[in-house]
This record gives C-alpha cells, structure tokens and sequence, in this order.
C-alpha cells in the first residue's frame, strides 16, 4: 500500500511538471493582470477604426470589448495587427482574443471561435463611371477586369475562387482593396454589407454591383486561443447574457447594422 501511494505521489509530481505554465487559462492571467488585450485591425469601419492622430479606436468592435473588460473588471488594451498576422497573434499569445473576424474553415485549423453574434454577406463594389460594365457576378469574371483585394482576409480568397479569369491585385495592411478601386487602379473590390454600407456613405462614386444575390454568408465572432476552453466557455457565456440583455442589438443599432 505504501509503494502505491508512492508511485501514486510521484505520478502527481511529474504531472503537475509537464503541465506547461501556458495551459494556465487566459481567463486567470487577464483577472490577475488587470488588463484584457485584444488584437484589432483597426481598419474595418464600423466594427473597429483607428484613429492615427490619437491612437484611439471607436466602433462596434471597440464597445463589445469595453463592455466585456467592464464585465470582468480589467482595463482594455487594444492591440494593433493586420489581417494576415491576426490568427498567428493569438496563437502566439499577443492579445487574449480578436475583435470581430469572419468564421472560416482555414482559421479553424490554428485558432478558436467564440459564439457568434452578427453575420454578414459579400457583395461587389465599383466606381460610378464603371457601373454599366457589370450586370452581375460573372461579369466581374473576365480577363480585363481588376479585382482588388487586401492580404489575408477572408475577401482574398473569395476573390481568388470567384474570379480566376480577372486580374488580382493584392495588397498589404494598412492598404485595402477598395483604396485600389477609389484611385482607379482597379475596377472591382468585394467586402461584406457592413463595410459596403459605410464606403457607400463616404465615397459619393462609389457603387454597389447589382448581383443576383449577395454570395458567401458568414457568421461573425471573435478568434480565442484553440485549446484554452476556459476562457472560450467564459466569453461563450458572456455572449449568451449579453444577448438575453439586448446588449448586441443596441450596439449593432447604434452603428447602423
């Protein structure tokens, strides 16, 4: 009995050695540090947008998580990162959670999802004097068409599957795909319903496509550590009360969503 409950204890001991001082739950290091940082792009108008004279942000994004960190009772950090690092931030422990990303099958394989709460749709966009060239998706689909689009976001590979015979161009945060189109150097971009409505409001010349239907229907949520299910269970459950609370459709309201 007494060689058990030795090798029993000494089991415990090289157990309790091989876990990793990173299993600890994001949830305990934001309680314990005060502070929930969170990787944003800043460039998503209305859900996160920054503004490079203050280094402040505002948006839907930007309430969701301030109402989060009041909830918990930490101070917000917001961090700054780009599309094509924003999963490998997680991953790498930057920042606790993303702001809001679409759900998609490649991220899935590195990072974790929370609950969603919002959905979009991508719709195409172009100038005002290049409206009479399209007349739906396919049209978009030819060799002397430009379609713009920004490295690493969900919108590159789309534009890539949807239109293998136009021309791609890709560029990097902090330029966007609809830039290219607004100065003429290409013709066509696509970006969700939430974004377009905004453009649409900003840029006078801008237009959208007329399409047969909006393509690629998303679900909405934020990009949390794969195996950390603590703090996945945590914000999963914050979603759900906010939700019960009406607090998701006020904030969607207040940015026109």
């Amino acid at each position: 009995m007494k060689l058990l409950k030795s090798l029993v204890a000494a089991a415990a001991v090289t157990l309790s050695l091989a876990v990793p001082a990173s299993a600890q739950s994001a949830l305990n290091e934001i309680l314990n540090g005060g502070v929930l940082k969170v990787g944003t792009t800043g460039d998503w108008n209305p859900m996160s947008v920054r503004d490079p004279a203050t280094n402040s942000y505002k948006g839907y994004d930007i309430d969701v998580m301030t109402e989060l960190a009041k909830d918990l009772g930490v101070e917000l950090e917001m961090v700054p990162t780009d599309w094509k690092t924003l999963v490998n931030g997680v991953v790498a422990g930057n920042y606790h959670m993303t702001g809001s990303a679409s759900i998609s099958a490649a991220r899935l394989k590195a990072a974790g999802y929370s609950q969603s709460y919002i959905d979009v749709e991508i719709l195409p966009f172009t100038m005002a004097e290049n409206e009479g060239r399209f007349d739906g998706w396919d049209a978009i689909n030819a060799a002397d068409v430009k379609v713009a689009t920004t490295l690493g976001t969900s919108f590159e590979k789309f534009v890539r599957d949807w239109f293998p015979n136009a021309e791609i161009i890709v560029v990097e945060a902090p330029a966007r795909g609809y830039q290219e189109v607004l100065s003429g150097r290409a013709d066509v971009f696509v970006t969700s319903n939430i974004e377009g409505s905004t453009l649409l409001e900003k840029f006078p010349n801008l237009r959208q496509i007329g399409v047969e239907a909006p393509r690629a229907p998303t679900p909405i949520a934020m990009l949390l550590p794969q195996a950390d299910q603590v703090w996945i269970n945590y914000v999963n459950s914050w979603i759900t009360l906010k939700k019960k609370q009406g607090f998701f459709d006020r904030t969607a309201a207040k940015w026109g969503l």
